[in-house]
């Protein structure tokens, strides 16, 4: 009996780690997706006939928001499979928008920044698997701030605030740090609760991968905002 005990011990905690893996995994297939996009984007040239017709860039943006909303208010209706595949192609479409930066900023210093986004991220993400804190309340702390910052950055869409762009810039940080370490434990919280069966596990890693790719690609675009160089 107690070797029993054991061995579903072992089994569970070996199922916990592979879902926190997969997580992991996928939302770095889906940054290696964007990078690849956007980088073919940028070197064919595709970027400047996609900027060349406004209405096609709109439709990517739109895309881009419909998909997101779709996997994250209605993931329990789609197959697994049909979830995974949503979240590439948000990946790819997120390519497309963002090679942009390349013609604002030099491909050193988006590289050089990427690497800071990337040790920030471990490093919060390793915070929040590994706390003893419970860290819910930050969580919904953090939330208010990050509809507080969309609200500013719509309003200053029309004013052009310098003063205002840099706090929204620097609030950004805060607010995407602390939630990289929040979902981080949240996903951990998930893989200990233990799933139904293995279609609500692959769904489970799903919207994990996209909070954290989320959570990734937003401090690194606020980060450019400080450690980018304008290109000539």
């Amino acid at each position: 009996m107690q070797r029993s005990t054991v061995f579903q011990g072992e089994r569970a905690t070996t199922v916990q780690t592979d879902f926190i893996r997969r997580v992991y995994n996928w939302m770095a297939l889906g940054l290696a997706v964007t990078a690849i996009v956007a980088l073919y984007a940028v070197n064919s040239g595709l970027i400047f006939r996609l900027l060349g017709n406004p209405m096609i860039m709109l439709l990517l943006i739109v895309g881009e928001f419909g998909l997101v909303i779709a996997l994250s208010a209605a993931i329990g209706r789609f197959q697994s499979s049909t979830a995974l595949f949503m979240f590439f192609a948000y990946s790819f479409l997120n390519g497309l928008t963002l090679s942009t930066i390349f013609l604002i900023y030099t491909k050193a210093s988006i590289a050089s920044t990427f690497f800071v986004t990337a040790g920030t991220f471990a490093a919060m993400s390793l915070y929040g698997y590994t706390t003893k804190r419970d860290l819910t309340s930050m969580g919904s702390f953090l939330m208010m701030g990050l509809i507080g910052i969309i609200i500013a950055s719509f309003v200053n869409f029309f004013f052009s605030s310098p003063a205002l762009y840099w706090l929204i810039t620097y609030a950004g940080i805060a607010v995407f740090v602390g939630l990289t370490a929040y979902d981080a434990q949240k996903i951990k919280e998930m893989a200990y609760a233990g799933f139904s069966g293995s279609e609500d596990e692959r769904k489970g890693a799903v919207i994990g991968a996209l909070r954290l790719y989320l959570d990734f690609i937003n401090l690194f675009l606020l980060l450019l905002r400080i450690f980018g160089r304008r290109s000539d």
